[in-house]
């Protein structure tokens, strides 16, 4: 009897539980490792809480939507981040079953699979899991526009126009790259027959008013900001220099998405066993205006976003690097024929394991290990609770109130805001970033300005002390890691502005 692999024959027979168990695992990897080795928020997510928390239509953080989401999930966590990182989780969830109902609709349910578990490689290494933000919640978004703009392009399914403009107006609220990607949309559907018989009939027109709705209050708020600028044009001189910076970006996409080429070769012929049946992966053929919808948007995103990137020296790629590729394994699996065999089975599958546990793996022998060495910090083994129980109970203490707002080092801040009192974070380097405090607002109210100490005295640093002339440092504060190794305790230099009358 021929043997034949039972993750290839549920594959056959049961794609959809293949990518649901995939995701799913995926999903709870990263839960587990932000519950066993996260004692504080990674990248920049206290600091989106403390602005989800004054609920502004608009920050220097970008659109709202996300920061919104992020303090509700916040608070129905009831006050702990774990709650956006179920919420990040789900966004990757929704990406996933996404792009599989639209590689269902390209490619068919079998191969569907292998386009779902090539992009999980991808995104696994080119963004972030859990640092839920503006880039986290676009992939879905982004995911869901091009479905619903193949229903009505590819299929002329009018009925999906609706919740396109919801998705195109929700993309607005996420991210200013949103321009851009719609942008796209609107030059594949004018370079194609289909996309522009669709484009004369009224239901465009209608989805265009369901979107300036949805994006007036921000546009609104951006006119009254005059951030609606564009930025300057590069000199002649500095064209080269940006165009090296256009490669290195583009070479971080590559090396972003080294998975899918390396997995692609390894099912060659040249590593396939003498007598082995490879089993096969079945399609039909795939329509003209398929293959070209899957390669312009596995092409055009990444190429247009470095481009962009380059000419006016962004340091990340428009978008974000999960969204510009989230069509990347499709365009495998849409390249690689009509028939796919599985060649060496077992190998692809330890390969493709690999690629998508190792970014797991590495935080955590980062966390374990990297203290020992000494090189360097691990912002997310800061004590975030005991930070902020320390700083609001001793607030409370010296003053009979409750801690209001929190200045000095936006990191240390920014954790102490996360506090079950969500006292405001103030940035007294750059006031323009926190509208809603003042410097005469946080002398009137009181609060706390923290800075990482750098002697026993806790003497602030220069800066903090000619925006605060009058504070008087305590005695600086000693913080565990969550492994110290040979590195120093975290200690935190501090000072009480007392509220007036108190």
């Amino acid at each position: 009897m021929r043997f034949t692999s039972l993750v290839i024959e549920l594959i056959r027979a049961r794609p959809r539980l293949i990518v649901w168990i995939a995701v799913l695992l995926q999903a709870a990897m990263w839960l587990l490792v932000a519950l066993l080795f996260y004692r504080s928020p990674p990248g920049s997510l206290a600091t989106l809480l403390a602005y989800g928390r004054e609920y502004r239509v608009g920050t220097d953080l970008g659109p709202p939507l996300s920061i919104w989401l992020a303090d509700i999930a916040y608070r129905v966590a009831g006050g702990h981040v774990f709650g956006v990182y179920v919420l990040a989780e789900l966004c990757e969830i929704a990406t996933f079953i996404t792009l599989y109902h639209l590689s269902r609709a390209v490619v068919g349910t079998q191969q569907a699979v292998l386009a779902v578990l090539l992009t999980m490689t991808v995104l696994a290494f080119s963004s972030s899991a859990l640092d839920f933000g503006p880039l986290v919640l676009a992939r879905p978004l982004w995911a869901l526009l091009l479905l619903h703009s193949w229903q009505i392009i590819g299929q002329r399914r009018g009925n999906a126009w609706f919740a396109w403009s919801i998705e195109a107006g929700l993309l607005l609220l996420t991210t200013p790259a949103a321009i851009f990607l719609l942008a796209l949309l609107v030059i594949f559907a004018l370079s194609t027959a289909g996309g522009r018989r669709t484009l004369r009939a009224l239901d465009p027109l209608f989805a265009l008013v369901v979107v300036a709705v949805l994006a007036l209050p921000y546009a609104v708020w951006l006119m009254r900001a005059q951030t609606l600028v564009l930025p300057a044009l590069p000199q002649l001189a500095d064209l080269s220099a940006r165009a090296i910076h256009a490669v290195w970006l583009l070479g971080g996409l590559v090396f972003g998405a080294i998975a899918v080429p390396v997995l692609s070769f390894l099912n060659t012929p040249l590593f396939a066993g003498k007598s082995e049946e490879a089993p096969i992966i079945y399609r039909p053929p795939v329509e003209p205006l398929a293959r070209n919808f899957v390669y312009f948007f596995a092409l055009a995103p990444a190429l247009g976003a470095v481009l962009i990137s380059g000419l006016f020296w962004l340091e990340t790629v428009v978008g974000g690097a999960g969204v510009v590729l989230v069509m990347s394994g499709l365009a495998m699996v849409v390249m690689a024929g009509d028939l796919i065999a599985m060649r060496r089975a077992r190998m692809l599958r330890t390969v493709w394991a690999a690629a998508v546990i190792a970014p797991a793996a590495g935080v955590v022998l980062a966390v374990l290990f990297m203290p020992w060495t000494g090189t360097g910090e691990i912002a997310t083994s800061m004590p975030a609770h005991a930070i902020s129980d320390f700083f609001d109970e001793s607030f409370a203490r010296r003053t009979n109130h409750r801690l209001r707002a929190v200045a000095g080092e936006t990191q240390l801040a920014s954790l102490i805001t996360l506090h079950s009192g969500r006292p405001h974070l103030f940035i007294d380097a750059d006031p323009g970033r926190t509208p809603w405090m003042s410097q005469a607002k946080f002398s009137e109210s009181g609060g706390v300005v923290v800075w990482r100490a750098s002697d026993t005295a806790g003497t602030p640093p220069p800066e903090i002390l000619a925006r605060f002339p009058g504070i008087v440092p305590e005695v600086p504060r000693a913080f565990e890691w969550l492994v110290n190794g040979r590195q120093g305790l975290l200690r935190i230099g501090w000072a009480i502005v007392r509220p007036k009358g108190a």
